[in-house]
C-alpha cells in the first residue's frame, strides 16, 4: 500500500526544480577587494599572426552548484569577472590549439572566489579557492577543489588564419 502514494510523491519532488529559472551570471556587484586585486600574470605564448587577439576571445565556462545540482554557462572575456550567487569567476585568458595541431586542447586561466564563513563559523568573507589553468579535454589535470562549486572549461571562442567554421 505504501508504494501507491510514494510514486506520486517522488515524481512531485523530482519536478520541484523544473521550470525554475537559472540564476544569471552578473557583471555587477563584484566586491571591491576582488575587483582591485591584481589579475594573475599569464605567460604569453607566441601569438600566431592572424589569430584572434587575446583580449577579443570569449571563454565559455560551466559552473555547477553541487547543493542544488544547478549548472549554467558563463560567457566571459579575458580581464572580466562574473558573479553568480556566492561565486565569482575571473578570467585571465583562454586558448585553444590551432586546428593543424594534435592533440586538440582548449584551456582557460581562471580564478574562483567563494563567499563563505570562516572555519570558526564567523563572518562571511571572499576566499580564493582556485587559480590556474583548466583544460576541457583533460579536466583532471587541474581541478577546482571545493565542496559546493565546480568550474570547468567548455570553449574558447577564437579563430586562426585559414580556419573554416567546420574546423
Amino acid at each position: 500500500m505504501r508504494a501507491a502514494w510514494s510514486l506520486p510523491l517522488l515524481l512531485a519532488l523530482a519536478a520541484c526544480n523544473q521550470g525554475a529559472p537559472e540564476p544569471e551570471a552578473e557583471q555587477t556587484e563584484i566586491p571591491d577587494e576582488i575587483e582591485r586585486a591584481e589579475a594573475p600574470p599569464v605567460e604569453a605564448a607566441d601569438e600566431i599572426e592572424g589569430a584572434t587577439p587575446r583580449e577579443e576571445r570569449v571563454a565559455t565556462l560551466g559552473l555547477l552548484n553541487k547543493r542544488n545540482n544547478l549548472t549554467q554557462d558563463i560567457e566571459i572575456a579575458p580581464g572580466e569577472s562574473k558573479r553568480v550567487d556566492n561565486v565569482i569567476v575571473r578570467l585571465a585568458t583562454c586558448e585553444r590549439t590551432p586546428p593543424w595541431e594534435r592533440p586538440a586542447e582548449t584551456g582557460a586561466f581562471a580564478q574562483v572566489f567563494v563567499n563563505e564563513r570562516g572555519p570558526d563559523g564567523g563572518e562571511r568573507a571572499w576566499r580564493k579557492v582556485f587559480t590556474g589553468w583548466l583544460f576541457k579535454n583533460s579536466p583532471s589535470l587541474n581541478v577546482v577543489e571545493h565542496p559546493v562549486y565546480d568550474v570547468w572549461v567548455k570553449d574558447c571562442a577564437m579563430s586562426f588564419p585559414g580556419e573554416t567554421p567546420d574546423s
